[in-house]
């Protein structure tokens, strides 16, 4: 039988110790290996490997010694409890010695945990698996992981209060991350909320979000695309006596506008705008970039964006130029520039 991504997700969760055992296939090894984790702590609990519960055998291991499977299935341990043998990094050579061993499997032999890479409609185990009648075929796709596998993420992380503003930023960073990167990040924000008996809001998502851009130049361009000339002239000195290159702080620069140019001519209107950006941009930095998209239109954007080319093409020339007076220069004229 084959699982959808949902059916495979309600298995995971609660899985059924009457199945033989399971296939899970795919291109994204990590997504493979974080679904078979999550399965086998649901079906054998945290301590299986201590009580011998849990065998691990390669997959191809099983064509030199194809009745090892069958052995480890039929074998009974000191401890009571459900047991599961892992087959990790299956081909096909290894579907007769699978087929032999859930073909005479019973109840009270250990489930099976199958795992592999991209597997054709053609192949032998595939088939094998989406035939059967005691075991699942549960292919794993690369696509985003949906609103019941995020939810599912942060009931494992032991976090339940969430706004929806926080939760459309998790989202963002689930289409952005790996899933494993999304995972660390949602039990840091578990860890950060401990205790505190608030809803996490985007501000506490920002907190613990994986840093992209160095924070001390953001926040410069940040007042530059405000206005704010009076903190912009006491922040520029400090930024420049940090061993930032100027041609860094410029190609920032250029990053924020095209971003808040991309957000502007979004048909769907910049909040849709801000929310497919990749990487996402989210929390108190969202706001503050809806704020700046809505005050400055397109046709300044533009012609902003054209004085910081010239900025550009004018440090990375061989000519003598000052380079930090350039780029003050220039952050100073863009945010005297700034619509009011």
């Amino acid at each position: 039988m084959k699982l959808s991504p949902r059916d495979a997700t309600r298995f995971i969760a609660r899985p059924d110790p009457g199945r033989a055992g399971i296939l899970f296939y795919g291109p994204d090894a990590m997504r493979i290996a974080l679904k078979r984790e999550d399965l086998v702590a649901a079906l054998v609990g945290p301590r299986a490997a201590e009580e011998m519960r849990l065998t691990r055998l390669p997959g191809g291991d099983l064509r030199r010694d194809p009745a090892a499977l069958a052995d480890a299935v039929k074998a009974r341990g000191f401890f009571p409890g459900q047991r599961a043998v892992l087959v990790d990094d299956a081909t096909d050579a290894a579907a007769p010695a699978v087929a032999a061993a859930l073909d005479d499997w019973a109840e009270g032999d250990a489930f099976v945990v199958v795992t592999a890479g991209q597997l054709k409609p053609s192949s032998a185990l595939r088939k094998y698996f989406e035939t059967s009648r005691t075991a699942l075929a549960a292919p794993v796709y690369t696509d985003p992981p949906g609103r019941n596998e995020i939810e599912a993420t942060l009931q494992k992380a032991g976090l339940s209060a969430v706004s929806p503003e926080a939760m459309r930023d998790l989202t963002d960073l689930a289409n952005a991350l790996d899933p494993g990167d999304f995972r660390q990040t949602v039990e840091k924000l578990a860890l950060y909320m401990h205790g505190s008996g608030q809803d996490a809001t985007p501000a506490d998502v920002a907190a613990i979000a994986p840093a992209t851009t160095d924070t001390a130049v953001d926040a410069v361009v940040g007042q530059c695309a405000d206005g704010a000339v009076p903190a912009l002239a006491q922040s520029m000195p400090r930024l420049a006596g940090q061993s930032i290159q100027p041609v860094a702080v410029c190609i920032a620069l250029q990053r924020h506008f095209r971003q808040l140019h991309a957000a502007a001519a979004h048909p769907q209107g910049p909040e849709q705008g801000l929310t497919r950006m990749r990487p996402p941009v989210f929390g108190p930095r969202r706001e503050q970039m809806l704020r700046q998209v809505r005050a400055w239109d397109r046709q300044k954007l533009e012609e902003m964006l054209a004085q910081i080319m010239d900025t550009d093409l004018a440090l990375r020339s061989a000519r003598p130029v000052p380079h930090w007076a350039l780029v003050e220069r220039l952050m100073m004229r863009i945010a005297m520039n700034r619509p009011k």
